[in-house]
């Protein structure tokens, strides 16, 4: 198990260089890099002064030095700029050239700057990761249990009324988008009616004070979608399982239907849909830009969109730090869940 650990450590950080070099490489184009510098000095910049501003900040420096820059393994750059000022990658505002440190990077906990936000980029992403958590908790709370019950019920008895009610209920709510759902919902249950509002349009009041009023509607907009897809899973594998040899021994045996699908049936049907469960993480992520802009709920998906937006360079490559992250973290510990799961894989 220890070996099988480092192997993946090590795959996980080498594909994390390489999509975080992509990435860099995508923000750090041409075209974005003069349209930051528009939008930092003049919009009517000639193509000269543009190229100043760029050389000035250490932009037209080669693609991997900038990046072993922005990891934090090459030293940051000093360069004295066309009006007389001195520069530098690590150097802080008004901070003599002999005091800054050499490296400053991620590795160093270096994020940046943002130049839309106007704060560290650390800041930022502490503040919203911390806000997307919070949906993200009472999401998979809400979609979790419901799914594996919707699966569970659906396969124990595959081809009955109950089987195809819901089914049919899981594909709806997996072929309906979030943006459609929530608009649905908003029109429904935010709209008042005969005087009455029951839920609110908005979740903004939920980033300081979540109740069921204000944060019900982001939450079951994304639950309702992820939890089609895991009780589709969720029922395919209770059917396949239902159907195994063992099962049928032991019900010629007497043996109570609940008993065996409580004790038999269940931790092998679970092994398929925990790791679909696991790839939930990422997804909701990142998968909840739609939902946090519709519902304006400052998370990381609006964070995200409004990096992107904005073409704030800075924090748009800290949020993609971020979510590779989180997609090989849960990725790692789905693998490992799935050889506990799973005796099979373990004893090979």
């Amino acid at each position: 198990m220890g070996l099988f650990i480092l192997r993946r450590l090590g795959v996980m950080i080498l594909t994390a260089l390489c999509l975080t070099f992509v990435v860099f490489w995508l923000t750090n184009l041409t075209p974005n890099l003069e349209k930051l510098a528009k939008t930092q000095g003049n919009f009517r910049m000639s193509d000269e002064a543009v190229t100043s501003y760029l050389t000035n900040r250490g932009y037209k420096q080669s693609l991997p030095q900038k990046y072993g820059q922005w990891l934090g393994v090459l030293p940051g750059y000093v360069i004295e700029g066309s009006d007389g000022e001195t520069r530098g990658r690590c150097v802080a505002f008004e901070q003599p050239i002999e005091e800054a440190p050499r490296f400053c990077g991620i590795l160093q906990n270096e994020w940046g700057f943002s130049t839309v936000f106007k704060e560290d980029v650390s800041t930022i992403i502490a503040k919203r990761l911390a806000l997307t958590g919070k949906l993200m908790f009472w999401v998979m709370m809400v979609m979790v249990p419901g799914a594996l019950i919707i699966g569970v019920l659906a396969g124990m008895r595959e081809g009955s009324g109950t089987d195809r009610s819901l089914s049919t209920v899981s594909i709806i709510s997996t072929a309906t988008p979030e943006y459609v759902s929530g608009v649905v919902f908003i029109a429904a249950f935010a709209t008042p009616l005969f005087g009455m509002q029951y839920f609110k349009g908005t979740a903004t009041a939920a980033m300081d004070d979540a109740n069921f009023i204000n944060f019900f509607l982001p939450v079951i907009t994304i639950a309702l979608y992820g939890m089609g897809y895991i009780a589709r899973m969720t029922r395919a594998s209770m059917t396949e399982v239902m159907t195994a040899q063992y099962i049928r021994t032991a019900r010629l045996k007497g043996v109570n239907f609940r008993t065996i699908v409580l004790r038999h049936a269940l931790r092998n049907a679970l092994i398929a849909p925990f790791t679909v469960i696991m790839l939930q993480f990422p997804w909701l992520l990142n998968g909840v830009v739609i939902v946090e802009t519709l519902f304006n709920y400052k998370g990381f998906g609006w964070t995200l969109f409004q990096a992107a937006s904005n073409n704030d360079i800075e924090l748009l490559l800290a949020v993609s730090v971020v979510s590779v992250f989180v997609v090989l973290v849960t990725q790692l510990i789905s693998d490992i869940g799935y050889v506990f799961l799973n005796p099979r894989i373990r004893i090979s």
